[in-house]
């Protein structure tokens, strides 16, 4: 079984995370992942405080083991979720768009690991420099808004700059891939498309149904005039944003057309013009499995790659 530095610092059976999806990671689905051995991540930065706190109090009530919270800095209600994790003593936090550096003493004060997304070395030397206790390098393959880096090329570059923990995002689906990850210097994983498939993840069904039929060649990206690039699968919404994005709309334009879209698609099954966020892993996405089974399968998968290459380099 493959144990590492995260598993120890995390206090988890299997190095897994799961992403924070907005208006999808709930605490059902952080559940699922934390009793199969993995870290559950609810997701924050859709949430009033008071439905944070329902999810979570739901997840603690689903599981004794540890789970996260993932917290978009940039969200006008971010100190209002801050606070409620506080309160909770959610046991992680990920963190995204933004610096958590003035939350980190309190995080610390109730035993609260903290985590960000990264996408550069230098962000990652300088998230280590303010005390995260791990940080999760998310490559250009992921789905929703992306980096410019692959996860080939970002993960030894962040290994190399930081002594903390690093965990790869981004371009995992398969065993295989997460065991390229560990040969590239990552202590874990974290996974967003493959959770999506998950019998316990409540996405809207219209969505779910879009990623299992998806191919590889349907995922494009929006917004690269913008500033703001997004991952997700082509649809009515897409090439009206493509129309408008190449004819030189103002980005004024492109951001409201943006805007609730990702709700739209998971909570309410608009397929076509709400935005269906993957990763370009969609296309080894394509049957509905327990979190229980996903988990199992990278993990095994993970384990008799990495036999395979010794047996095969090995002598």
């Amino acid at each position: 079984m493959i144990k590492t530095k995260i598993c120890e610092l995390l206090g988890i059976e299997y190095p897994v995370l799961q992403g924070g999806m907005a208006w999808i990671a709930d605490g059902e689905l952080a559940a699922a992942v934390s009793n199969a051995g993995g870290l559950g991540i609810i997701a924050g930065g859709n949430r009033s405080a008071d439905e944070l706190r329902k999810e979570i109090r739901k997840c603690k009530d689903l599981t004794d083991k540890p789970f996260g919270v993932n917290i978009m800095l940039m969200m006008p209600n971010a100190e209002e979720i801050i606070q409620v994790c506080l309160d909770e003593k959610v046991p992680v936090v990920t963190t995204g768009a933004g610096n958590p550096g003035k939350y980190i003493p309190a995080f610390k004060e109730k035993g609260i690991k903290v985590i960000p997304v990264v996408a550069s070395d230098a962000l990652a030397k300088r998230m280590e420099r303010i005390g995260c206790d791990a940080v999760i390098a998310e490559g250009m393959e992921a789905g929703g808004h992306i980096g410019k880096l692959t996860t080939m090329v970002l993960i030894p570059a962040i290994v190399k700059a930081v002594s903390i923990p690093v965990i790869a995002a981004g371009g995992i689906a398969l065993g295989e891939q997460a065991a390229a990850a560990f040969a590239l210097g990552a202590e874990g994983i974290q996974m967003g498309t493959r959770f999506l498939a998950a019998k316990e993840c409540n996405v809207h069904p219209k969505y779910k149904e879009k990623i299992l039929k998806a191919r590889f060649n349907q995922v494009t990206v929006t917004g690269l005039t913008t500033g703001h690039p997004v991952r997700l699968i082509e649809n009515k919404l897409t090439k009206k944003f493509e129309e408008l994005e190449f004819s030189g709309a103002p980005k004024e334009q492109l951001e409201e057309l943006g805007r609730g879209r990702l709700r739209l698609a998971a909570e309410q099954g608009d397929i076509e013009w709400g935005s269906v966020m993957v990763g370009q892993v969609v296309g080894y996405v394509n049957k509905e499995e327990t979190v229980e089974e996903i988990i199992k399968d990278i993990m095994e998968g993970a384990e008799r790659t990495l036999k395979a290459l010794c047996d095969r380099f090995g002598k």
